[in-house]
């Protein structure tokens, strides 16, 4: 029986494949797919740029690198999180960036998967019809708009079993998951540590090339006489030389609920923004783009909020079932790394193959995000390989997954 089960795997794989990679008309596909650098915030090449700054100079990047007429997209749809006038900024940047008044603009949060969800949404409208050509970006700048938690909940709210754990920080998740299931600090550390070195050796490799676009910045406060216009271009968050012993000397930020989770092992604290471009493979023939590749599906899942980083493990498989393929199809993996805790979770329930996940590094070295689908295709096309699957754990218990095909494989 379990032979019989195995082929069958392996025939509803194959067909999943040549169904996935098929080339049609109406496809939903990708023409771009860039990134700011991620710098540090409070710290980095960003701090004294505002968050409405950052996102006119990354609009203004996307129209120059995009190769369109910025008229003719038909809605962008922006993934930002902490901004409290996130509505207002959207739209003032991108008319400030030289985007016609002609082209509304949209805000969407849901936390971590902002920015893929502004994809899945520009993609559901193209797909619906309503517009021919969408922009997804996805946003954060962190030194502005720092996260200040939830605001306190109703009675009604707090008497609730679950329903209060919403409001919880992220820091007591992480160690929930790690208590609830026997994750290891060690583990945490060792898995932190591949992260940053993974993404040193891809910044030092120059693989981030091609996904960055140069942003300008300020190199002083608003206000300031002094303050001048800078170009930033590389990424200033990476630890470069850092070891799992070295982590494991780093004091818990949690001990009140486990001290497991640290600064070095969760992710960073960071300023940047991700941009994708999708339109209908008919309309990139007949404008004459060349396709990256194509967005196929995304599904989102919810959760119990205490545990809300294993979101990816629920995610993962549900939109492998939408695409009609398993996870031996995936030819990479970017998962988000809100703390190691649930990366170490979600590689050991997944089965995932180590070597296949966040290669060039993940949110403890970088960030997440849209950001995830710019350095998931750059890094298929350096090799020449076809399927990516990003995914990200959700706060408040949730968690999303999508699949992409690279198709740039020249």
């Amino acid at each position: 029986m379990d032979r019989l089960r195995q082929l069958k795997s392996h025939l509803t794989s194959s067909a999943g494949i040549v169904a996935l990679e098929a080339k049609r008309p109406d496809d939903i596909v990708i023409t771009m797919a860039v990134r700011s650098p991620l710098c540090k915030s409070k710290k980095g090449a960003f701090k004294d740029t505002r968050s409405d700054e950052l996102l006119t100079s990354v609009f203004k990047a996307v129209i120059k690198k995009s190769r369109i007429d910025p008229a003719l997209i038909g809605d962008i749809c922006v993934g930002e999180v902490l901004a409290s006038g996130a509505g207002y900024e959207a739209r003032g940047a991108a008319l400030a960036a030289g985007i016609p008044i002609s082209t509304p603009v949209q805000v969407i949060n849901r936390f971590c998967s902002s920015g893929l969800m502004a994809v899945t949404t520009i993609g559901n409208q193209i797909k619906a019809g309503q517009i021919e050509i969408g922009l997804a970006v996805g946003i954060e700048s962190m030194t502005m708009n720092s996260d200040r938690g939830a605001q306190k909940p109703s009675d009604k709210i707090l008497a609730h079993g679950t329903a209060r754990d919403c409001k919880e920080p992220m820091g007591w998740t992480s160690e929930n998951v790690a208590n609830d299931f026997g994750v290891a600090r060690e583990e945490m550390d060792l898995w932190a540590a591949t992260s940053f070195q993974r993404a040193s050796h891809a910044q030092l490799s120059g693989y981030f090339k091609d996904e960055i676009v140069p942003i300008e910045a300020f190199n002083a406060p608003a206000g300031d006489e002094k303050r001048e216009r800078v170009w930033v271009t590389e990424d200033d968050g990476i630890r470069h030389g850092t070891t799992a012993e070295a982590l494991g000397k780093i004091r818990a930020a949690f001990p009140q609920w486990g001290g497991k989770t640290t600064g070095g092992n969760a992710s960073q604290i960071t300023d940047g923004a991700g941009a994708v471009l999708l339109m209908r493979r008919s309309k990139a023939e007949e404008l004459g783009l060349k396709v990256l590749g194509k967005w196929v599906t995304t599904a989102v899942v919810g959760l119990q909020p205490r545990i809300m980083g294993i979101g990816p493990s629920i995610a993962i498989p549900r939109v492998l079932e939408m695409a009609g393929i398993t996870i031996n199809d995936v030819d990479l993996f970017e998962v988000n790394e809100a703390f190691a805790s649930m990366m170490v979770y979600c590689i050991k329930t997944l089965g995932l193959d180590k070597d296949k996940v966040n290669v060039n590094g993940g949110a403890i070295a970088l960030a997440t995000g849209a950001r995830q689908i710019a350095t998931g295709l750059a890094e298929l096309r350096r090799r020449k390989q076809k399927v990516l699957v990003t995914s990200m754990c959700i706060g408040t218990g949730m968690g999303a997954a999508a699949v992409f095909v690279n198709e740039d494989l020249d």
